[in-house]
């Protein structure tokens, strides 16, 4: 049963309260940190899995929660690997520009655990307010600070336009976002910035045959006409995980059930990734 929730933690609570007053067994693949933290509670209560939540925020992790099971990495890991890999090619004057909530807070500790393992620190750091993101007074402080890249940290509109602030100030430094912001819509708003901007993924490349899970959703997407995408990918691996866990619940799946068999995951390969659940762990990959 599939809802939408046009992206409104308001109606992710209602749906997923109208979903479990329905008896199903899991829910799955909801989108966004907030909506995910409106419906913790909810699980609880009534005693039902989530698995495979599109957010990498840490509250999801740390503490583990006995009804929340991940398959993401997380927005740490993502920010911190992405640090390590712009100093392995030589990139050491970097800049931040973070929206100021709990997700760009989030994330911001992964780029500065990132930059304390290689021994930097940002040329410049800026924040922006959610709610009215005004880059015309952070990027000039950005450009004077002479950074060879620059970390995005944030959603969508507001990304676009620091980028394009950013070159409209003539600014060439590599631009720099994460995986929330994987998305054919984005790629069409960046028009002609696009050509060169690093955006961080949690899964291998759609492009990647190589990996089985690439080469088996692959097949299936060409089965229906479709063209896979990096979010397919996720929905994919998520799949997996409910279904092998499903399996291993039995003929006649329960919510607690369903639990318990997810936590007797161990090294389970779900085509060429593999992740492991328990009572104390439900972090799924660390790709």
């Amino acid at each position: 049963i599939s809802l939408d929730d046009k992206f409104d933690p308001k109606l992710t609570l209602e749906n997923a309260k109208k979903l479990i007053a329905q008896g199903v067994v899991s829910l799955f693949l909801n989108r966004g940190t907030p909506h995910t933290q409106g419906i913790m509670p909810l699980l609880t209560e009534a005693g039902v899995p989530l698995v495979g939540p599109s957010t990498g925020a840490m509250v999801l992790h740390e503490p583990v929660h006995p009804w929340i099971f991940n398959v993401r990495a997380t927005y740490q890991r993502e920010a911190e690997r992405t640090v390590s890999h712009l100093s392995l090619v030589s990139v050491t004057r970097i800049a931040i520009v973070q929206v100021d909530d709990t997700f760009g807070a989030d994330a911001v500790a992964g780029v500065f655990k990132g930059m304390q393992n290689t021994r930097l620190k940002p040329v410049a750091y800026e924040k922006y307010d959610r709610a009215k993101p005004d880059f015309a007074q952070i990027v000039p402080k950005v450009v004077a600070a002479d950074p060879q890249a620059v970390i995005f940290i944030g959603s969508g509109t507001a990304i676009v336009d620091a980028m394009k602030a950013l070159r409209a100030a003539g600014s060439r430094a590599q631009m720099v976002t994460l995986s929330n912001n994987a998305s054919a819509g984005f790629v069409k708003s960046l028009g002609e910035y696009a050509h060169g901007t690093v955006v961080s993924q949690v899964f291998p490349s759609e492009r990647s045959v190589g990996k089985p899970i690439v080469k088996e959703a692959t097949d299936l997407a060409k089965t229906r006409g479709v063209e896979l995408t990096p979010a397919m990918l996720e929905g994919f691996a998520s799949a997996k995980v409910l279904v092998e866990g499903l399996r291993r619940a039995g003929r006649d799946p329960t919510r607690a059930g369903l639990k318990k068999a997810l936590e007797t995951f161990s090294h389970v390969d779900i085509g060429g990734l593999e992740l492991s659940y328990s009572a104390t762990n439900h972090t799924g990959l660390d790709y």
